[in-house]
């Protein structure tokens, strides 16, 4: 019982990444009044629990940044960057929950006097950066692509608006499940080494421990989403740019393009093994995917009417999640260590 009190930090921290992260996937849709915050919602709750359970394609890299062998450990890390996540969501910024992570584990080091990897700390760091660049470039291509076909196809304006809203629920709900894939590392990851779910074995059906625990994760993801996540949709739909209901489209795409490659092993794998490069399997922030798409299409667009005090806000919100984080996971410690005595 008192595993399952310590995992509901996790579970919090799960309910802040949906509240937050599903902006990212179907906040452009609703933000352009193509999709209907609850259908957004909907799908986006089904698939990010289907890829929380069966992706989890980074869930060794936390792992190296640092061990929290301490289910009180786990809790704390957790609990302060659910608290970072949560605290970020209710000023509407569409921050990172991976970043809120590594700040926590970085932050358990500090205190634990493990050593962390710095090596390891610059790789993911170094996503940050490439993360929201290579959604930009993809969404500058794909919206001369996408142009350059409309204008050939010459279909009719409702048939274009009923295409560009198929598209979007397809191109959404793969987004939502490489969100849940991506996403359920940083949410959970850390109790995999004191996992409290049993393996679920009935017939030919078969979950493993890991798979269980990961599923636990994806519902409160899926709570987060459905519960608190329309005002951050708003957010990122409307307020960096106003997109049109293909400028949304292209977003979505570009943000499920480059989750699936942060995320997929197989790739990954396929990749590796044709000595070809690939991109590491690190849990990466879907809020910087997004807003680098946004700001793509708003380049192809010749960059006009771009936001920029909401981008100086945002760019706020991912500079100060990782240091707050740190901060907040060293005192949850220190109080359930000198206070507690639960360490």
């Amino acid at each position: 019982m008192i595993t399952l009190v310590f995992l509901s930090s996790a579970l919090f921290l799960g309910w802040s990444m949906g509240a937050n992260d599903a902006a990212n996937i179907f906040g452009t849709a609703v933000g352009s009044r193509m999709l209907k915050f609850a259908t957004a919602a909907t799908l986006a709750s089904i698939f990010i629990i289907v890829g929380s359970t069966f992706g989890g394609g980074a869930a060794d890299t936390l792992s190296k940044l640092g061990s929290v062998d301490v289910l009180a450990g786990a809790f704390g890390v957790t609990l302060a960057s659910a608290l970072t996540v949560a605290l970020m969501t209710r000023f509407g910024l569409p921050v990172s929950s991976s970043q809120a992570i590594v700040g926590g584990i970085i932050g358990w080091n500090l205190y634990s006097g493990q050593k962390t990897e710095m090596d390891l700390v610059t790789k993911i760091a170094s996503t940050w950066l490439i993360n929201p660049l290579l959604a930009m470039g993809f969404a500058f291509v794909l919206f001369f692509i996408v142009r350059a076909l409309l204008n050939r196809s010459k279909i009719h304006l409702l048939t274009r608006d009923s295409t560009t809203r198929l598209g979007l629920i397809i191109i959404g709900t793969f987004g939502a499940y490489n969100l849940g894939a991506n996403g359920i590392v940083s949410v959970i990851g850390v109790f995999v080494n004191s996992n409290p779910f049993p393996a679920i074995e009935y017939g030919i059906f078969h979950m493993s421990a890991q798979h269980v625990l990961f599923f636990v994760g994806g519902l409160a993801i899926a709570l987060g989403v459905i519960t608190f996540s329309k005002r951050v949709m708003m957010t990122v739909g409307s307020d960096i740019y106003r997109l049109s209901p293909v400028g949304a489209l292209i977003v979505v795409m570009s943000v499920s393009i480059v989750l699936f490659l942060f995320s997929s092993r197989s790739l990954h794998d396929f990749l590796v093994s044709h000595h070809l490069p690939a991109l590491p399997l690190v849990p990466i922030s879907s809020s910087q995917a997004s807003v680098g798409s946004v700001i793509g299409v708003a380049l192809a667009k010749k960059g006009r009417n771009i936001n920029l005090n909401s981008l100086v806000k945002i760019s706020f919100g991912w500079v100060s999640s990782p240091l707050l984080t740190i901060a907040i996971t060293f005192i949850v410690l220190l109080f359930l260590d000198k206070m507690l005595g639960i360490m």
